[in-house]
């Protein structure tokens, strides 16, 4: 049977040669993987195939995801699913704690859909995470990256109380593109509850931006340096990659040159830690983030 073509489909450019991956390996990504198919444990590692499981699990860095898999949400960039998300697991931080234990996890980062459905946005389930991993893995340090929660103050002290080692919101893209990219999201709305969390004293906040989406290099970063101004301790750049053909086509493959030039102005405007990098993902060298 022959390929249809229609006329609006733009034509998939071929990866560039520095978006190859090796395929994870040593021992212990291989003991890890065994443990996750054993269990049946849920990392957004395996199920979002991220091209550093590999190295982030020799560093005994894993990443979960709560409140299911199933988004209020539906932004173009997001492989994750859209729709009426399954009533919530009260036992999940248990679930959670359990398998960070059965992993050995030195560094666990955990991050959520959207659950706009809910008059609390899961924040409950979120504390009761953090306390369930503190719990059963007293020297396991964490990086919490949470949703806007609708920018509800009330909302965003709950993560503060439960003390995370470092809070995560990610801004994913400029000013110009956020309703394109995050069409529920606002840009200032974000940029605010980054800062609000900073004033209410949490050890360490970071953002991260997807490139590739049609941005200018002048709006990344103007974008920097309002997270800057937000008083943002860690930045993560990295390349758009499009999850399916229903999503938001790649504009731009941007050069490992042009990811340096950002990590050097970030380092420049004074952010702690920059990740700058075609294969970078919010997580990258998370375990690195908390000094």
């Amino acid at each position: 049977m022959s390929e249809t073509t229609t006329t609006q489909a733009p034509v998939r450019a071929p990866k560039p040669k520095w978006l190859r991956v090796k395929l994870p390996t040593g021992k212990k990504y291989t003991e890890l993987r065994g443990l996750v198919d054993k269990y049946e444990l849920h990392t957004i590692c395996t199920s979002g195939s991220c091209p550093n499981m590999g190295e982030c699990w020799g560093e005994g860095t894993a990443t979960f995801m709560i409140l299911g898999n199933i988004c209020t949400r539906s932004c173009g960039f997001c492989g994750v699913q859209t729709g009426r998300p399954d009533t919530v697991d009260w036992a999940e931080p248990e679930k959670v704690a359990r398998s960070i234990k059965i992993m050995s996890i030195k560094h666990a980062v955990i991050t959520s859909v959207d659950r706009d459905d809910l008059p609390d946005q899961g924040t409950i389930i979120w504390t009761e995470t953090v306390k369930a991993i503190r719990r059963m893995n007293p020297n396991t340090s964490l990086e919490t990256l949470i949703p806007d929660f609708q920018g509800r103050e009330d909302l965003l002290d709950r993560i503060v109380k439960v003390a995370p080692e470092v809070v995560s919101h990610n801004m994913e893209t400029v000013r110009r593109l956020t309703r394109e990219v995050r069409i529920q999201a606002k840009y200032d709305r974000s940029l605010e509850a980054l800062k609000y969390l900073k004033e209410q004293g949490v050890n360490r906040t970071k953002s991260g931006l997807m490139l590739g989406l049609g941005e200018t290099e002048e709006e990344v970063i103007a974008s920097m340096e309002d997270l800057r101004n937000a008083k943002v301790d860690i930045i993560t750049l990295g390349q758009y990659l499009q999850p399916s053909k229903k999503h938001l086509p790649v504009a731009e493959f941007i050069t490992p040159e042009q990811f340096k030039k950002y990590e050097t102005l970030g380092k420049e405007m004074g952010f702690r830690h920059v990740e700058s990098g075609a294969l970078v993902r919010s997580s990258y060298k998370a375990h690195k983030h908390i000094a």
